[in-house]
């Protein structure tokens, strides 16, 4: 069965403690999500799985943002989550590769508005693990899309974090009901 990996929104400014919407930076760390979101890539390419890395991002003066978007709306009253800038930027400790396709997203789910369900169908793929922040909005949003577009959906959950410990169990049990839910280390 063809597969793929997909990690979302592992950016600056929504994991790194001086993001401007710093929401998941403590728990990404408490949880290791990194060390988990890089053993899942290692574990992808080893096995020729194609990897994709999608993150949230706005042009300057915010476009492509509603302006009653409550959710991301912060990102224009913060100047956060703007291309080119460094808040847009994978992590540093993310394993990021000079050829991993990136896809920019305006909306919670990967799949609004980007390529993403065209480069997964155009290379056969049936399987999607995905990773990510957050658990209770990204991944919520993506898990739940990708399985009605009939893929088989795995949560990779130390891969995962929410702005905390009971957002994140909330939803994976949620998410346990649409997706296989599994650690980093069952890829192997």
């Amino acid at each position: 069965m063809r597969t793929a990996l997909v990690l979302i929104d592992l950016i600056n400014d929504l994991i790194h403690p001086d993001g401007a919407m710093s929401t998941y930076a403590a728990e990404v760390q408490r949880r290791g999500v990194l060390t988990a979101a890089n053993q899942a890539l290692e574990r992808a390419r080893a096995r020729g799985w194609p990897t994709l890395l999608v993150k949230v991002a706005f042009r300057a003066g915010y476009p492509e943002l509603p302006a009653h978007a409550p959710f991301l709306g912060r990102a224009r009253e913060l100047g956060g989550l703007r291309l080119g800038q460094w808040g847009t930027e994978f992590h540093a400790d993310l394993a990021v590769q000079p050829g991993d396709p990136v896809l920019v997203k305006h909306r919670l789910s990967p799949f609004h508005g980007t390529a993403l369900a065209t480069l997964l169908r155009a290379a056969g793929i049936e399987r999607l693990l995905l990773g990510g922040v957050g658990t209770a909005w990204a991944l919520q949003a993506a898990v739940r899309e990708a399985h009605d577009r009939d893929f088989r959906v795995v949560l990779v959950e130390d891969a995962c974090a929410a702005a905390s410990p009971q957002e994140h169990d909330q939803s994976i049990g949620q998410l346990s009901r649409l997706a296989a839910v599994v650690l980093a280390a069952d890829l192997a």
